[in-house]
C-alpha cells in the first residue's frame, strides 16, 4: 500500500493531442516486452518533505502475466508483499502481517491493477484510469499519466515512467512534496528467473 500511495503532485506537461498521444502509445507498447514471468531488482528512495535524507529500500520483484506480483524487500527491513487480483498480503517472514480481501476493500482490485500494469508496461490498461502522454526517442520512451478520475488523482495522482525493452524506472509525487523514486535492474524473464521460494507464494 505504501508503493502506491507514495504519489503525486501535478506534472506540468506538454500536451499532445490524442492523435499525436495514441501514436505514440501505440509506438511504446510495441517496443515492450510483454513476457509471461519477469523478475529484477528494484531500488526505491522516498524523499519526504522536510527530511534532507531520503528513505532508500532495495529488493526483488516478479510480474507474473495472470496470478499478480510479487514485491520482497531486503533493506532496511524484509518484508513481502503479494498482490493479486483479488487481495494483497503482507507477510513478515512466514507470518501473514496483513490481509487486504478486494471483497471487503473495493480499493484493493484498483491498486493491484495499477501496480500491475505499471510494472508490466501495460500502457493499454493504464490509458482506461490516466491520460497518457509519451514521447520516444530511438530505443527508449518516456510515459506521463495523470488520473483520469477526481478520486483516483487523490489517491495517484500523475505518475512517470521511463524504459526501452521493460520500465526502467518510475517516479511518483504527492502533492505534500513527498517523492518515490522507483529503478529496475537486472531483469530477467521466463520460469527461471523466480525463484522456487517466489514461485510458492504464487
Amino acid at each position: 500500500m505504501k508503493l502506491i500511495k507514495s504519489v503525486v503532485l501535478a506534472i506540468s506537461l506538454a500536451a499532445l493531442n490524442p492523435a499525436q498521444a495514441a501514436v505514440q502509445v501505440a509506438k511504446i507498447q510495441a517496443m515492450l516486452a510483454r513476457p509471461p514471468v519477469m523478475c529484477g531488482r528494484f531500488d526505491q528512495n522516498k524523499q519526504l518533505a522536510g527530511m534532507k535524507k531520503p528513505l532508500a529500500a532495495e529488493g526483488r520483484f516478479c510480474v507474473v502475466a495472470g496470478k499478480g506480483v510479487l514485491w520482497r524487500t531486503f533493506k532496511p527491513f524484509p518484508s513481502t508483499l503479494r498482490l493479486t487480483r483479488d487481495e494483497i498480503v503482507n507477510y513478515q517472514g512466514d507470518r501473514v502481517a496483513m490481509r487486504l480481501d478486494a471483497k471487503t476493500e473495493p480499493t484493493v482490485r484498483m491498486i493491484n491493477n495499477v501496480l500491475f500494469s505499471l510494472l508490466a508496461g501495460d500502457l493499454a490498461q493504464l490509458e482506461s484510469l490516466f491520460e497518457v502522454d509519451g514521447t520516444v526517442d530511438a530505443g527508449s520512451w518516456s510515459v506521463s499519466l495523470k488520473a483520469r478520475s477526481p478520486g483516483l488523482a487523490k489517491a495517484i495522482g500523475a505518475i512517470k515512467l521511463e524504459g526501452g525493452t521493460y520500465v526502467r524506472s518510475i517516479v511518483m509525487s504527492e502533492a505534500s512534496g513527498d517523492r518515490t523514486s522507483i529503478v529496475f535492474s537486472a531483469i530477467q524473464s521466463g520460469e527461471a528467473a523466480m525463484t522456487r521460494e517466489e514461485a510458492a507464494l504464487f
